[in-house]
This record gives C-alpha cells, structure tokens and sequence, in this order.
C-alpha cells in the first residue's frame, strides 16, 4: 500500500483495510495537534489509489475499510463518489466504509451528498468535537464555530450515516475547566450523536500548546481535574441512545457506558474515584500514550 507518512485511525478500526486518498490535513492549524505536522495536504491521484484497491484484492477477505487521513470528505462529491464505487467493484462484500471529518469539510456537502455516499457504502463518520466551549474553540484554532459544529453533525445523521465524536478531556488547563466541561456537555446533548470517544489531554512535543505549557502558560489539571471533567460531561450530557467510552490510552480511568441508561452507575464509579483520592483505580503515568 501506499502509505505516506504516519497513518492514523480510529480504535474501532483496528480490523479495517486502511486506504489513503489525501495526505494530511486541510485545515492542519490545531493547536494541540501533531499528527500532520510533516506533512504538506494533497489528495493523492487515482491512479496510485487504483493501484491499492489492486493490492488490496490479495489481502483476502476484507470486511472494513477506512479513508485516510484527515480531511477525506474535503475531496470533491464527484470524485469522491467514483473512488467508492472503485472500493465496492474492488473489494467484494464489504460491510462499512469509514473516515476521519472535520466540520468545514462536512459543510461542503449537501444532506443529498451525503446521502449519496452512505448509498456507496459510507456508514460511519468520526468528527473531532474537542470543545463545547466557544472561547476554547477559537483558542485551539479549531476553525469553526459551536453552531457550525453542530450543523455538520446534523447532516451527517440526517443523512443517516453513524456519528462518532471525539472530546479532549483538559484541553482548557486547569482554569475555567468546570465551565469547559459543562460547555462539552451542551454541545454533545445538542448533537446527540451515537458515539463519544473522550480522550484525556495528552502535550505533543513542537506544537503551540505544548510550547504553550513549557513557558508557562498553559497548566494541566491533576489526574482528578481530569476525571472531574469526565464526571461533569457525562452527568450533564442528554443522549437518546449513545455509547459512551473513555477507554484510549491516554484516559486515566477506563470507562464505557451506553447512556443514558448506565449514567447512575458510572456517575457512582467516577465519583467514588474522585470522593477518596484513589489512584490505585487509575491507568499509571507510564501507560498512558497517543
């Protein structure tokens, strides 16, 4: 395959055929982010793309595959839509297509686009929330607003492909973070998607929060701080039918919930946790990782 740079993606598609149609990320301006520091957005040509389908129908059966990297839904409909039916004639009965999105893109396409691609085998989309807070948004240079968050994620379900969304716990330091986990918790009632991944702060050598940090500028809150913040999104957040997991690397304390139906018993593990200072309940410092 040809891959260029580090590939990413997420945990749940650690079965998946990893396909890149673009190299980084469009937008690439995230303060916490380094994951496409080195590398220079472009969407890759159709032919290498063909030439990896082709690989690809010697790997046997393949149930999954996942769009790499960051940004493929910034790829234009009619292209897009030639490359998935070039992955539904390459590779026979797969089951799910899935990507990486971020909000601008998602904006460029039309709940019919979207339609469309779900039709051609799109079932899942991961967006990348962060933030409830609209101050912390615009200070992570996330490049959207609270309101075009939601309105992305809104066609998405609308359009009845799966929504799974990523939330850092601690993005805002230890100031103010009670407001931002609270802020967290309106925009995910608003959206209301099927899955929330929360992931726990973790600082990237070279980029601005980091540097940020080092100067002295940015403060981390305490491993509780952190699991204080989980507490107070989960307890505040409104799901119709969502699975709820805090079980990455980077996360202090493992949890998985499908709320709102085991809010009570996991508000009572996290509170108990916070309640008696227990750290031997929590992941190490040296099994934490991105």
């Amino acid at each position: 395959m040809d891959y260029e740079g580090l590939i990413i993606r997420p945990p749940s598609e650690a079965d998946s055929l990893l396909l890149q149609l673009t190299v980084g990320c469009s937008h690439n301006k995230c303060t916490f982010c380094g994951t496409y520091q080195e590398k220079k957005f472009r969407i890759k040509s159709l032919d290498i793309i063909k030439q990896d389908l082709a690989e690809a129908r010697s790997y046997g059966c393949v149930e999954k595959v996942f769009l790499c990297d960051g940004d493929v839904l910034i790829i234009p409909q009619i292209r897009l839509e030639e490359i998935l039916k070039l992955i539904n004639a390459s590779i026979h009965n797969i089951k799910r297509i899935g990507t990486y999105a971020n909000a601008k893109s998602i904006l460029i396409k039309s709940v019919d686009d979207l339609r469309r691609l779900k039709e051609l085998g799109l079932k899942i989309i991961y967006l990348g929330v962060e933030t409830g807070n609209s101050e912390l948004l615009k200070k992570i240079k996330k490049g959207v607003t609270y309101d075009q968050m939601v309105e992305a994620s809104c066609r998405v379900k609308e359009a009845g492909i799966t929504l799974s969304v990523t939330v850092i716990l601690g993005l805002g330091g230890n100031k103010n973070s009670i407001e931002y986990a609270q802020d967290t918790a309106r925009i995910l009632s608003d959206i209301d998607p099927d899955y929330v991944g929360a992931l726990t702060l973790m600082l990237v050598p070279q980029t601005p929060l980091y540097n940020d940090y080092i100067s002295g500028r940015f403060a981390l809150p305490d491993k509780f701080g952190f699991l204080r913040e989980l507490y107070l999104i989960i307890a505040n957040a409104n799901f119709t039918n969502c699975y709820f997991t805090a079980n990455h690397a980077s996360n202090y304390l493992p949890v998985r919930a499908y709320l709102p139906g085991d809010k009570g018993k996991i508000l009572n593990l996290i509170g108990s946790i916070i309640d008696a200072k227990d750290i031997s309940k929590m992941r190490p410092e040296y099994l934490r990782g991105l």
